[in-house]
């Protein structure tokens, strides 16, 4: 499974940001999503998840404190992440990653995922 993020770049701080994850050739419908990002100097940590099932759905409160929602648009075959009152420590390059099986549920745990992203660049003005 390739997968494609985009919506990255400059974001001023306190503003919103969208990001989309789509899939080369295949359909994310039956894949669960999962959201990580990395700062510089930093490790990846995980954002949010969607099930396969779309009805559950986990996000990482400690750093996104009810900022975040992840979403998907089956007819655009794409997974968003939707970000609100950005902040500089929100930028760093955006990941979403799919685990090998189908119809999974999903966890923020990255061993979780198999199939990665090239990542999309956040950058945030203050």
């Amino acid at each position: 499974l390739q997968l494609v993020e985009s919506g990255g770049g400059l974001v001023q701080a306190g503003g919103s940001l969208r990001l989309s994850c789509a899939a080369s050739g295949q359909t994310l419908q039956y894949h669960a999503i999962g959201w990580f990002r990395q700062a510089p100097g930093k490790e990846r940590e995980a954002v949010a998840c969607i099930s396969s099932a779309d009805n559950d759905r986990i996000y990482s409160e400690d750093s996104m404190k009810g900022r975040v929602t992840i979403s998907r648009d089956n007819a655009k075959n794409t997974v968003s992440l939707q970000m609100t009152n950005v902040t500089p420590e929100d930028a760093g390059v955006y990941y979403c990653a799919a685990p090998r099986e189908l119809f999974n549920l999903c966890r923020l745990w990255e061993r979780w995922y198999e199939s990665w992203g090239q990542g999309t660049q956040v950058s945030v003005s203050s």
